[in-house]
C-alpha cells in the first residue's frame, strides 16, 4: 500500500471521531454546532483512491468527490442515519449513507453508495432525498431526478421531476414511478406526508413552469394521490405562498418531512430571494393544520436559520437549505442543513422552542412602515418591563 493512504486514513479517521461542540451563536431558538457533521473529507479514502500501487503509482485521486450537503436524515433503533447528496469531481451527484450514534458527530458512511434501480434512461443526475417514515409501513425516499430537456438546444436546460423510491432498512431500495403533477411542468423539493390523508398519499410539491424558475407557481403546493406506486396529482393547492419583498418572493419549497405536535404540523421550508450578488436561500418555518395539513395556521416573521460567517462562502454562495430533521424520543429536534451547497451542519433545538417561536412569533406586517410600528410597540413593552425591574 502507498504511504500516502496511511496518512490519508489516520487524517479520516481523526476527523470522524472529532468531537463537536455548540458555538457562542445565540438566539434563544437552537444551537448551532462549531464543525460540519458531514464534509467531502467525510467521503472514504477507498471511495476516492485507486490502492494498487500497479495502476496508480503516484497515489492519484481518481474518482474525486467535490461537495457532500444537501441531507435527508432519519432515526432508527436509536441510530441517526443521514442520506446525504455527494456530488464528484464530475458534477453528477449521488446518494451515500451515512450513521451515527450521535446526532451532532461521528457520522461514518457505509462501504458503498446507493446505487439506484436504473429505471429512468434519461435521468441524468438525482440529488436532495427526503426520508418519510410513512404509516404504511415503508420508509420513502422522495428526491429530484433531472434529465436533459430535450426540447431545448441550449445545453444547460434540464426538467426535474420527483423521483421516488422505498426501503425497509436503507439498504434495499425500490423504484417507484415519478411523481406526476397535471398541471406543472416540472416538480423539485418534494416530500411525501407521513400519514394518509383522507386515506390517500399527501405530497407538499413545489410547481415549477421550467428547471430554475417557478413562473406561475405561487408556492409550496400539497396535493394527494390514490395509489404511490403510480403516483399522480390532479390538483395542487398552495400553502405557503410566495409573498412580494420577502424572504421567499423569488420561490420556496418543502424541506424536512413535517413534524406532528400537538398544536400542529410544523414545516422547515426553504425561502428564496433575489439580490445583487444572485439567489440567496434561507430556512423558515410554518405550521400547518393537523386535520388539514394543507391549512397554514402560523407563519412567524422572517427566517429561522440564514447563512452565517463562513456559511456564506461555498460552491453556490449564500445558501441554507434543509431536506432533512430528526425528532428524538426525548423531543429534541436536530435540524440537519447544507451551507452553499459544500457541507452540511447540525443545528439543534427542541419542539417546545420550536412551537413557542412558531406560534408566538409576530407574523410579517408585509410593509416597511407597519414592521416598524410593529417593533416600535415591541420595543415599548420592553422598557416598561426595564422600568418596573428598575424600580424593585
Amino acid at each position: 500500500m502507498h504511504p500516502q493512504y496511511y496518512i490519508l486514513q489516520e487524517k479520516y479517521q481523526q476527523l470522524i471521531h472529532k468531537k463537536n461542540e455548540v458555538s457562542s451563536f445565540y438566539n434563544g431558538i437552537f444551537n448551532r454546532y462549531v464543525n460540519p457533521v458531514l464534509t467531502r473529507d467525510h467521503i472514504p479514502v477507498f471511495w476516492k483512491y485507486d490502492l494498487n500501487e500497479n495502476t496508480n503509482p503516484y497515489f492519484m485521486e481518481r474518482l474525486g468527490v467535490n461537495a457532500v450537503f444537501n441531507s435527508g436524515a432519519i432515526e432508527l433503533d436509536g441510530k441517526y442515519y443521514l442520506v446525504a447528496r455527494i456530488e464528484g469531481n464530475d458534477r453528477k451527484s449521488f446518494f451515500g449513507v451515512a450513521c451515527s450514534n450521535s446526532p451532532t458527530e461521528g457520522f461514518e458512511f457505509w462501504d458503498y453508495p446507493m446505487l439506484l434501480p436504473d429505471t429512468n434512461k434519461e435521468e441524468t443526475n438525482v440529488y436532495d432525498m427526503r426520508l418519510t417514515k410513512h404509516e404504511d409501513g415503508y420508509i420513502y425516499g422522495v428526491f429530484c431526478s433531472e434529465s436533459k430537456d430535450t426540447n431545448s438546444n441550449d445545453l444547460s436546460a434540464a426538467k426535474a421531476e420527483a423521483g421516488i423510491v422505498r426501503t425497509k432498512d436503507l439498504k434495499n431500495w425500490e423504484r417507484l414511478k415519478n411523481l406526476k403533477t397535471l398541471h406543472s411542468p416540472q416538480q423539485r423539493n418534494v416530500v411525501l406526508h407521513p400519514e394518509f390523508v383522507n386515506g390517500k398519499y399527501a405530497f407538499y410539491t413545489r410547481p415549477m413552469d421550467d428547471f430554475i424558475n417557478t413562473g406561475s407557481g405561487g408556492g409550496i403546493g400539497f396535493g394527494t394521490c390514490e395509489d404511490i406506486t403510480n403516483a399522480v396529482i390532479q390538483e395542487e393547492i398552495i400553502t405557503s405562498e410566495r409573498k412580494y419583498h420577502t424572504i421567499t418572493e423569488a420561490k420556496n419549497g418543502a424541506g424536512a418531512v413535517p413534524i406532528k405536535t400537538e398544536k400542529g404540523w410544523l414545516h422547515i421550508a426553504h425561502g428564496v430571494r433575489n439580490t445583487a450578488a444572485g439567489l440567496r436561500y434561507v430556512i423558515y418555518v410554518f405550521a400547518t393544520d393537523l386535520k388539514e395539513p394543507s391549512k397554514v395556521i402560523a407563519e412567524p416573521s422572517g427566517f429561522l436559520i440564514a447563512p452565517l460567517g463562513s456559511e456564506r462562502l461555498g460552491d453556490v454562495s449564500n445558501v441554507a437549505f434543509t431536506n432533512g430533521a430528526i425528532v428524538n424520543e426525548n423531543g429534541e429536534v436536530y435540524i440537519y442543513y447544507a451551507s452553499s451547497d459544500t457541507r452540511l451542519h447540525v443545528a439543534a433545538t427542541t419542539i417546545d422552542k420550536l412551537l413557542d417561536y412558531t406560534f408566538n412569533t409576530p407574523k410579517d406586517p408585509l410593509r416597511s412602515v407597519e414592521c416598524v410600528q410593529q417593533r416600535c410597540d415591541f420595543i415599548t413593552k420592553n422598557i416598561e418591563i426595564i422600568k418596573e425591574k428598575r424600580k424593585n
